[in-house]
Formats: structure tokens, sequence, C-alpha cells
């Protein structure tokens, strides 16, 4: 006959053997843990936005019961993960891209190509100009001057600074400048990553009454 702390101490044993066994793992089940959302993160797709709602997420910040990751940006069509940028955030890339990559070293058939095909997409008008002349004054002038004579302050220390209303430069095509705002040239570096394709447009239009002045 057992006494009852030998019952207890037998019904103990029991009970951890039994915990221990509901910890074991094999096959497709991973056993019973403790919290495993802490040491398990959740799988997703590299750049793919999840659909399964079971997957479970985040309210929104609207404030509906559906996951963060289904409606974070409604303007993503590609059901991609990024969320929709905060107010006033500074976009990195608009929706006018360029066309053509930057060409090896010695070669220009991508400038030349860009020369003769692109074409600027904003219409000539005064507020287009504005917004030229504000993105020439701040990303321009530096080297090039605020009449385009590349009299800047950089350019005079750095010469060979192009004019451009004079020589060749007069008569660069709007698909020329804008190819060299995105890729640079020579000693000019580029500037895609500071200044997106409509921005970019915008400074072509400007310098291009630059290239009309005597």
């Amino acid at each position: 006959m057992l006494y009852k702390s030998e019952l207890k101490s037998l019904a103990g044993c029991i009970l951890v053997v039994a915990g221990l066994s509901a910890c074991s793992a094999n096959g497709d089940y991973p056993g019973t843990e403790y919290a495993p959302q802490m040491y398990h993160s959740v799988p997703y797709e590299p750049l793919s936005q999840i659909t399964d709602e079971s997957a479970g997420g985040w309210l929104s910040s609207s404030g509906n019961q559906t996951a963060e990751f289904y409606n974070s940006n409604p303007h993503n069509p590609n059901r991609m993960t990024m969320r929709e940028p905060a107010e006033n955030t500074v976009k990195r890339a608009g929706s006018l891209p360029y066309r053509y990559p930057k060409d090896t070293a010695g070669s220009t058939y991508y400038l030349d190509l860009a020369a003769q095909t692109l074409r600027n997409p904003l219409p000539e008008n005064e507020e287009i100009l504005a917004g030229g002349r504000l993105l020439y004054d701040n990303f321009c002038s530096p080297c090039h001057g605020g009449a385009g004579a590349g009299d800047g302050p950089v350019g005079e220390v750095y010469k060979g600074v192009p004019n451009f209303s004079a020589g060749r430069y007069a008569e660069m095509t709007e698909g020329h400048i804008f190819h060299v705002i995105t890729h640079g040239q020579g000693r000019m570096w580029p500037y895609a990553s500071q200044v997106d394709p409509e921005e970019r447009w915008k400074i072509v239009r400007y310098v291009q009454t630059l290239q009309k002045q005597q």
C-alpha cells in the first residue's frame, strides 16, 4: 500500500513526464511551446504583400478591423509590402521614369539615344518654369551659376563648367539634358538620387530658357 506522500510524489512525476512529452516534436508537429511568437518570426515572402487574413496583423490606422498589411498602401497595384508614405515626406521616385540606362565607359550610345528620342512630358507654362527655377537654384546654380553661364561659386574653382547659352551647349536637346542630370557626364555627378524624374523635367524646362539667353 502506498502512503499519501508517495502518491503525491508519483502524481507529480506523472505530471512532469506528461508535460515533457507534450513538448516533444516530431514530423510536422512542433510540440507545445510557450509564447512561440516570441522566438518564431512570422515568415513573409520578400517584397510581397500578405493577403491571408488568418495570418493576423495589427489594426489599421483607420480603426477598422482589417490587418495593416492588407490595406496599408491602396495605391500599390503590385501587392508589395511598402506602406503609404507619411504626410509631407519627400518622395524618391516619380511617375515619369527615365528610359535609358547609363552608358559604359567610352560610350555615348544611350546619351545619343536619349538626346534624339526623349521628350519632356511636362507642359511649358509659368508654374512648371517657376518650379524648375527653384530646383535649379537649389541643385544646379552652385556650379552653373544663376544665369547658366558656368560661373557659380563651385564653377569658379572647378573650371570647365559649361555656359548653357554658348556653342553646342545652347543646342542640347531636352532628352540630352535630362539624361545628363540623371546619370551625370564628365565631372558632373548624377542627380537621380536627389531629384526625382518629374523634378528633373522641370529643371530641363528652365535650363532651356537659359539656353536662349545671349
